[in-house]
C-alpha cells in the first residue's frame, strides 16, 4: 500500500506518544451470514443521535481511550448540505464515471463467502473439540485482516477494508475469541458519520476520469472539515508486531497503532504511536526483530523521494535516524525485506507505480515487465547510503520475505523468499499468482548470485521459529494457496538440502481453507531446544459447515499432527499477518 505523507503534532514529553482515538461506541456495521453465499446488504439502523463531536486535538499524548459511547450515527436527514452534495456526487462516480466492472474489485466478488466482513464479537468462550492445548500457547493468537465496516459503494479491493483483530487468548487450557476493528482515526470519523469519507488506495484510483473525480471529492471533503488528513487515513489492516514492549497493528500507509489485550481477552486500541516524534511518516507492515538484540529493523516506500528510507530500533523501542536511499530511482511497490546480522536486504521489484497505466483503465500500480529486478545490500547500522550494493537478479520478484543470514565464510549472505512468476496478475488477478520458495546464494566479492528453486508449490507466507530471524535456520513453514489468497494446507521445509525440501505436509480437506501459519516456540527460553520444537497454530474455515476452528499442528511431525483443535463461535474471515503473543509479554505490553 503506498504511504501518504503524514505530519504528526506532539506536545513535548517525554514519555512514548500515542494520539488516542476518539472515544468509542459499539459498533454498529453490517449484518452477515455466517455462512454467506454472495454479499449480504442487510444493514442496521442506529437511533436519531445528536450531532457528534469530533475531537481533533487530544489533551494529553498518553490519554487511554474512553470507554464511553460516540453518539448513534447521523441519518442522512440529519446531514449538512455540503455533506448532501458530496454523497450525491459520491453516487454519481460509482454508478456512472468508475463502476465496480472488473472482479477483482467488484464487492460482490471480493466480499464473497469468508471474505464477507463480520460484525465486532466480544471475548466469548469456545469448545475444545480435539486434544488439549499446550501450556505453552497461555498467551493470545491474534490475527489481522480487511474487514469494511461499510459495504462498498462502488470499486472495492480486498486490501482495501478496515483492519480487524481476531484474538484467540488461551489460558490454563481454556480459549475465548474476541474480533475487535483497530480504532483508527479513518475508521472512527466515518463510524462516527455513518458512511465512508476517505476514498479506497487500491481501488479508488483505477481510471484516468474516476482518480480524477476522487480526487476532487476527496479535496472538497478535506476543505469543508470532513476528515483531517493530518491524523492519518491508513487501515492498520495487514500484520502485528511486539517490541519496545508495545504491541502494534501495522499497515503500510499510516503510522502503527498501538493495541492491547486485556486479562478477559478484549482488544484494545490505544492510538497511533510516533516513537517521540521521530516516527512523522509511515512503515513498513513487516519490521524484523532480532531475538538476541531485542533491536527492531524497519523501512518506508514512497511515490516520491527518497522512494525508500531505512530505519531501526534500539531494545527500549528508541527510534534511531533515517537512512534515505536515493539510490533507488524509481518508486517500487516494498512490501518486505529481510535483515541478518550484518546487512539488511531489499529487492527493487517489477512491481511499480504507474500513474499512466490509469488512462488505460489500468491501476496506478502495476508490474513493468522490462525493468531488471534487483536486490539492495545495506549494512546493518549505516547511517547513510554510501556502501549499498544494487545487484541484478532478473526476474526475481519478493514480495514477502521469509529469512536472511551472514555465512559462516563472511562473504557470502543467503536469502529465502517466495519469487512471484506471475507478477502481472499480482493485484487484479490473485487467484493468478504462483509463488516459488527459491534460496539466493549472494557472493559479496564477485556480486555472483546464485538461485536454488526449493518447491514447485504455489507457497507463499513462510514462516519460521522467530528466534532464528537473521540467522540460519532450516525450516519454513509455507501455505499452499489453492489458489491464493485462499490457503489449502501447510508445507514444511528444509532449506538446508538441495533436493526433496519438503519435509511435511497438512492439506485441510474439501472446502477447508486457512490463513497464514504461525510457529510458536515450546520452550522460547531454552537456548538448546531444536528449531521445530513447538507448534504451527492457524485460522480454518469449513466452508461446507460455515465453521472456523483454531488448529494446532506439532511442528515436528511429518504430518504436521494436529494435536488440539478449538471450534470458534463464528467464523473468521480469510486475512493476512498474525503473532503469538505470549502472557507475560501480555502483561507487559498492558502496563506501558
Amino acid at each position: 500500500m503506498v504511504p501518504k505523507p503524514i505530519i504528526v503534532t506532539t506536545p513535548p514529553s517525554s514519555s512514548p506518544s500515542i494520539t488516542p482515538p476518539l472515544p468509542l461506541r459499539n459498533i454498529s456495521t453490517v449484518q452477515t451470514q455466517q455462512n454467506p453465499q454472495t454479499l449480504n446488504t442487510t444493514t442496521t439502523t442506529a437511533p436519531p443521535p445528536p450531532p457528534p463531536t469530533i475531537i481533533t486535538t487530544p489533551p494529553s499524548r498518553t490519554t487511554k481511550p474512553s470507554p464511553s459511547k460516540l453518539p448513534p450515527r447521523r441519518r442522512a436527514s440529519e446531514l449538512s448540505l455540503p455533506g448532501f452534495i458530496f454523497n450525491a456526487f459520491d453516487d454519481v462516480i460509482n454508478n456512472f464515471i468508475d463502476p465496480p466492472l472488473k472482479p477483482s474489485v467488484d464487492p460482490k466478488h471480493v466480499l464473497s463467502h469468508n471474505f464477507a466482513p463480520v460484525d465486532e464479537l466480544p471475548p466469548t468462550q469456545c469448545d475444545i473439540v480435539e486434544g488439549s492445548l499446550p501450556p505453552c500457547l497461555d498467551g493470545a493468537y491474534i490475527r489481522n485482516g480487511p474487514n469494511p465496516q461499510f459495504l462498498p459503494k462502488g470499486p472495492y479491493h480486498l486490501f482495501d477494508g478496515d483492519g480487524m483483530l481476531h484474538a484467540i487468548r488461551i489460558k490454563e487450557g481454556k480459549a475465548t475469541l474476541c474480533s475487535r476493528y483497530v480504532k483508527t482515526y479513518k475508521y472512527t470519523i466515518e463510524n462516527e458519520a455513518g458512511q465512508p469519507l476517505i476514498p479506497n488506495v487500491f481501488s479508488g484510483f483505477n481510471t484516468l476520469m474516476g482518480s480524477a473525480a476522487r480526487g476532487s471529492l476527496t479535496a472538497a471533503r478535506v476543505l469543508s472539515g470532513q476528515y483531517n488528513p493530518v491524523n492519518g487515513i491508513g487501515l492498520a489492516n495487514t500484520s502485528l508486531a511486539l517490541f519496545g514492549n508495545h504491541l502494534f497493528a501495522l499497515g503500510e500507509s499510516d503510522l502503527p497503532y498501538k493495541v492491547r489485550v486485556t486479562e478477559t481477552g478484549d482488544i484494545e486500541t490505544v492510538g497511533r504511536f510516533d516513537f517521540e516524534g521521530k516516527l512523522a511518516m509511515s512503515m513498513t507492515a513487516h519490521p524484523k526483530i532480532d531475538s538476541e538484540t531485542g533491536e527492531t529493523f524497519a523501512f518506508r516506500y514512497s511515490p516520491i523521494p527518497p522512494f525508500l528510507t531505512y530505519f531501526w530500533f534500539d531494545k527500549e523501542g528508541r527510534k534511531q535516524a533515517d537512512v534515505p536511499v536515493f539510490s533507488m530511482t524509481r518508486p517500487a511497490f516494498l512490501h518486505d525485506f529481510a535483515v541478518t546480522k550484518k546487512y539488511a536486504l531489499f529487492a527493487d521489484i517489477q512491481i511499480g507505480m504507474n500513474p499512466l497505466d490509469m488512462i488505460s483503465g489500468g491501476s496506478p500500480v502495476g508490474s513493468d515487465p522490462s525493468k531488471v529486478s534487483r536486490v539492495g545490500i545495506l549494512p546493518r547500522y549505516a547511517v547513510d547510503e554510501s556502501q549499498i550494493r544494487w545487484l541484478d537478479v532478473p526476474g526475481f520478484n519478493l514480495i514477502h520475505a521469509i529469512n536472511a543470514w551472514d555465512e559462516p565464510d563472511g562473504e557470502t549472505i543467503t536469502l529465502v523468499a517466495p519469487n512471484i512468476l506471475s507478477v502481472e496478475h499480482t493485484l487484479e488477478r490473485m487467484d493468478l499468482v504462483h509463488a516459488m520458495v527459491e534460496k539466493l546464494t549472494i557472493h559479496l566479492p564477485t556480486g555472483i548470485v546464485s538461485r536454488q528453486p526449493l518447491s514447485s508449490r504455489n507457497l507463499d507466507f513462510g514462516v519460521i521459529n522467530p528466534s532464528y530471524v537473521g540467522k540460519k535456520n532450516n525450516f519454513v513453514y509455507a501455505a499452499v494457496g489453492d489458489p491464493m489468497p485462499k490457503i489449502s494446507g501447510v508445507v514444511k521445509l528444509d532449506v538446508s538440502r538441495k533436493t526433496n525440501c519438503t519435509v511435511a505436509c497438512r492439506m485441510f480437506g474439501d472446502g477447508c481453507y486457512a490463513g497464514e501459519p504461525f510457529f510458536v516456540a515450546r520452550d522460547p527460553e531454552n537456548p538448546e531446544a531444536e528449531e521445530d520444537d513447538g507448534y504451527v497454530v492457524s485460522y480454518v474455515h469449513d466452508e461446507r459447515k460455515g465453521e472456523s476452528r483454531f488448529l494446532v499442528m506439532d511442528a515436528k511431525s511429518p504430518e504436521l499432527e494436529v494435536v488440539a483443535a478449538v471450534r470458534l463461535p463464528r467464523r473468521v474471515p480469510y486475512g493476512f499477518h498474525g503473532l503469538f503473543v505470549r502472557d507475560a509479554d501480555i502483561r507487559k505490553a498492558s502496563l506501558s
